[in-house]
């Protein structure tokens, strides 16, 4: 009998798959996981493709698929993106394979659910707590018997005597499902003209089942989650599956709450917080159908949908969507690419839209829907200037006093005042004042930022801590050390001391508590039971503060300046998001941004409130510079932890460039930083025109450039977003 033979992918640092035979009577089919022999070892991998028999192969080197696992097969569309991530981004096959893979995540053995129905007996004693579970259960309906007592405000050992009475009956419930089918018409909005028409657009979208992609451009507060709610509920309505990419998993409660009373339940979620069992049962219910919208980060993007109706990426220009270590790629990119090989809708939606996707809005590659006015008539908050060279604040203050006296005010009329600071800690550096050494970071070329909170240094590249020392470690002077520059917990501090009645409240994403923290404190700021907010960027995701009637920017020029091609396209979407928060509710908003730079053509757009005119500007500096969206570039890092390999590496790379009238090879130079986890880096930037194949050039490249001995590696960022 012919042998039969299977390619392997398997999730590991290889690009292509490794061929198996198939054991008789073993029926395989593309996208199935199986486990095969690799070395003295066994692993899980995928089949890439069946080979038919083995004519012309030696059949004597090769080894026999094991088993075929009992786990969802990837589907075509799904292969088919890890095809082509790898293709783009130069990743080994199989470590875009591993991002698709879940065969790890089980939900174990299945518990028996166990809820409890009232008999209609009377007990033969009553309490108070008694009477309230009665009266609770007395609709005639079984609840789970957790769900029972909590509602009621009783302990479970309540629940349990009343079944021991005969009061109450046990029943045994089905399987809790990955989650309740959401109603479409559960409740429908009111919405403005406006949205009515873009909703309505999504909608027939969805009906066309076709790929588009809809860029919804709508001012902050102009009700963008209403709209494309409506596009979720045509793909419920059709009986298809809907994925939402958020940039942040402490966005995920107040979203979560939003889509609860659109359509009653819940929608699945997806993300890191998730525990492992209800992950599972997400992925087992997204491959069956089950699980009909998906909210969640951007690993979601690789869950084996059924049938994806639609996608919709929130807060599209949000950095948080690249990923930089293993596999560097953009997941709203890639969002785009799912949806053209699923034949779907994808909506990408923003205040503040990335260049790449005003560019090709303004091309016709994208359909715009405008909505150019907040929902119910609330005005977008301007913003005021101070200029830190004539009004600053006192020496070792941040707070300047005109904005001291507009906090004084917003309190004293019931607002609530957000500063922002986009530097995480107490002090981005430490420093002796008697011999002026600076705590750095032993694995990085960063300083160590110290965070007050915790009695820490920190670095925020590799992660490395420290108790703060009571003397110098260079020359030993005692308490010689020294905060430099303010972070937010410096500037609650400050904040203390002006306003020592109010209530403030730092948010930022590296305070203890984890996501359980973050979002009981957002809740409480919504709930108006903070008066000053000092935040982070993290402030600047989409939440919804009712009661938030100032916000003032403390440094708005710390992204400027460094740089990075990128920076004035990160600080107006920034401040502008931060002001946004203001003014939701019926106060009135007010923003002022501190700057040194009140001149510059970003300060000027964000005073002027003239979105038109910076991205008039900036894409016109774009296409004269031949930058992203006007240009390709690539970034290829060459690391190791010693500077004399890392930078020999680099200079034999450039050396073997590929030569091409259309490409340039910039490099290579130190990085930005130069240490980072022990390792020294050098990188090279590579820039050629937008129509040109940059990921064959680079493949074309690699393989015929010298290979990396020792620990020296090279990481490839095709358009990378961050220049570090």
């Amino acid at each position: 009998m012919t042998e039969r033979l299977v390619d392997v992918l398997l999730p590991l640092g290889l690009d292509t798959p490794y061929s198996y035979a198939v054991p008789d009577g073993l029926m395989l089919a593309p996208g199935d996981l199986v486990h095969v022999p690799l070395g003295s070892r066994g692993m899980v991998g995928c089949v890439w493709a069946l080979r038919g028999d083995a004519t012309g192969v030696n059949t004597a080197k090769l080894k026999s698929v094991k088993a075929k696992l009992d786990h969802i097969p990837l589907p075509e569309e799904l292969r088919r993106l890890v095809d082509w991530i790898a293709d783009y981004t130069l990743a080994p096959r199989g470590m875009v394979l591993r991002m698709a893979l879940r065969h790890d995540e089980s939900p174990g053995p299945t518990r028996e659910r166990v809820g409890v129905r009232a008999t209609g007996r009377t007990p033969e004693r009553m309490t108070a707590a008694r009477t309230r579970l009665l009266a609770f259960l007395a609709d005639g309906f079984v609840r789970g018997k957790g769900e029972a007592a909590r509602e009621a405000g009783v302990s479970p050992s309540v629940v349990d005597g009343l079944v021991d009475d005969g009061a109450l009956e046990t029943l045994v419930l089905p399987p809790e499902p990955a989650a309740y089918p959401p109603d479409a018409s559960y409740a429908v909005p009111e919405l403005s003209p406006e949205q009515a028409g873009a909703a309505q657009a999504l909608r027939a979208a969805v009906e066309a089942r076709d790929f588009s992609v809809h860029l919804l451009d709508g001012v902050t507060g102009s009700g963008k989650t209403e709209v494309y709610f409506e596009a979720v509920a045509q793909a419920i309505m059709e009986g298809r599956q809907s994925l939402i990419l958020l940039p942040e998993i402490a966005l995920t409660q107040a979203f979560m709450d939003r889509f609860t009373r659109r359509f009653g339940v819940k929608p699945a979620e997806w993300h890191s917080g998730v525990s492992t069992k209800r992950r599972a049962r997400v992925l087992r219910g997204v491959a069956s159908g089950e699980v009909s919208v998906v909210a969640g980060a951007r690993s979601a993007l690789f869950l084996p949908f059924r049938d994806l109706g639609l996608t919709i990426v929130d807060e599209e220009h949000d950095p948080a969507y690249k990923q930089d270590d293993g596999v560097a790629y953009h997941a709203r990119d890639m969002a785009v690419v799912r949806a053209r090989l699923a034949k779907a809708p994808i909506v990408l939606a923003s205040a503040t839209p990335s260049i790449e996707t005003e560019v090709n809005a303004r091309r016709g590659r994208y359909k715009r829907l405008a909505l150019p006015e907040r929902f119910g008539g609330a005005k977008v908050p301007g913003l005021s200037p101070i200029d830190l060279r004539r009004e600053g604040p006192p020496r070792g203050r941040w707070i300047a006093p005109r904005l001291e006296a507009e906090i004084t005010d917003t309190l004293a009329a019931g607002g609530q005042a957000l500063l922002f600071l986009n530097r995480r800690g107490y002090a981005p550096l430490t420093m002796c004042r008697a011999c002026g050494h600076r705590m750095r970071c032993p694995s990085c070329s960063a300083w160590l930022v110290e965070h007050r909170f915790r009695r820490r240094l920190a670095c925020h590249h590799c992660g490395y801590q420290a108790p703060i020392p009571d003397t110098c470690p260079a020359c030993n002077a005692k308490d010689s050390l020294i905060p430099c520059g303010p972070g937010v917990e410096r500037l609650q501090e400050e904040v203390q001391t002006l306003f020592p009645a109010a209530r403030s409240l730092v948010l930022s994403s590296d305070l203890s508590g984890g996501v359980e923290r973050m979002r009981a404190e957002l809740d409480a700021v919504a709930k108006g039971e903070v008066d000053i907010i000092v935040g982070t960027q993290l402030v600047a995701k989409g939440h919804n503060f009712p009661g938030l009637a100032l916000v003032g920017v403390v440094d708005a020029d710390v992204g400027l300046g460094h740089g990075d091609p990128r920076a004035a396209e990160r600080t107006f979407q920034l401040v502008h998001q931060v002001a946004g928060r203001a003014g939701r509710g019926s106060t009135e908003g007010r923003g002022f941004i501190q700057t040194h730079m009140p001149e510059h053509p970003v300060m000027k757009a964000l005073m002027l409130g003239d979105r038109a005119a910076f991205y008039e500007s900036e894409i016109a500096s774009r296409e004269e510079a031949h930058l992203p969206p006007f240009g390709r570039m690539a970034s290829l890092i060459v690391s190791a932890s010693e500077a004399h390999a890392a930078e020999g590496h680099a200079r034999r790379l450039a050396a073997s460039a590929p030569l091409h009238a259309d490409v340039r090879v910039l490099g290579p130079a130190e990085a930005p930083l130069a240490l980072l986890r022990g390792r020294h880096r050098w990188r090279l930037l590579v820039r050629s025109p937008r129509a040109f194949d940059l990921s064959a050039y680079l493949r074309r490249w690699r393989e015929s450039a010298p290979k990396p001995t020792g620990n020296v590696r090279v990481a490839i960022d095709v358009d990378p977003l961050s220049f570090l």
